[in-house]
């Protein structure tokens, strides 16, 4: 097989390959992916690496807690009383405790999609320092948000107390709130849209 006819195959096979991606396309509604990142999966990214955040700032409180005394999982103890009311304070172990750090950390399964959607969308391409600063004034907005518009009034009216507020220091709050979002900072990249391409393409 001469050039010329190597070449007309090969220009064949290409069409071809066109012809069947353009008909699964059109089969599955959705297929290929965008070549650029889409809403869709900034939420699903942030809601998975979310919960990475979650546990890297549960684990801040874990060491912390037991530097200072207190019980390893006093965070949990003091979320729960959200749910439970002020007996959640002297819950010492067992299911209770393990089921409030799941609510934790699906907490921050949702918390990590705004990370996830305002880093990839609007400062994809930003330097570390200026990402910094992004994740470090959400968390702070974020932390202000919880305590002091929402739960400060919510949990005395559902549950009769401030124990959230009152119980932990706004620093430790703060810290926790910015934990979190520096741990989403670092792990960001690994939620990185890479678009589709096909074989052709990629040879």
């Amino acid at each position: 097989m001469d050039r010329e006819a190597k070449l007309r195959e090969l220009e064949q096979l290409r069409s071809n390959v066109k012809k069947l991606e353009a008909e699964l396309a059109q089969e599955s509604g959705h297929w290929p992916p965008p070549k650029r990142s889409y809403t869709a999966y900034q939420v699903l990214a942030g809601f998975v690496l979310g919960m990475v955040g979650a546990a890297g700032s549960l684990l801040f409180n874990v060491v912390g807690s037991l530097i200072v005394g207190q019980h390893p999982l006093q965070l949990i103890r003091v979320y729960l009383t959200f749910p439970l009311g002020e007996p959640a304070l002297h819950i010492q172990t067992g299911l209770t405790l393990a089921i409030g750090c799941c609510l934790y950390l699906a907490t921050g399964m949702l918390l990590g999609i705004p990370f996830q959607v305002v880093l990839s969308r609007w400062f994809g391409s930003s330097s570390f320092a200026q990402r910094w600063l992004v994740v470090t004034g959400l968390s702070v907005a974020i932390w202000l948000i919880n305590f002091y518009v929402i739960l400060s009034w919510m949990e005395p009216l559902l549950f009769h107390g401030r124990w959230i507020v009152n119980e932990i220091p706004w620093w430790v709050a703060a810290l926790t709130h910015l934990v979190f979002g520096w741990t989403m900072l670092l792990v960001q990249p690994l939620g990185a849209y890479v678009p589709y391409r096909s074989e052709l393409e990629a040879s």
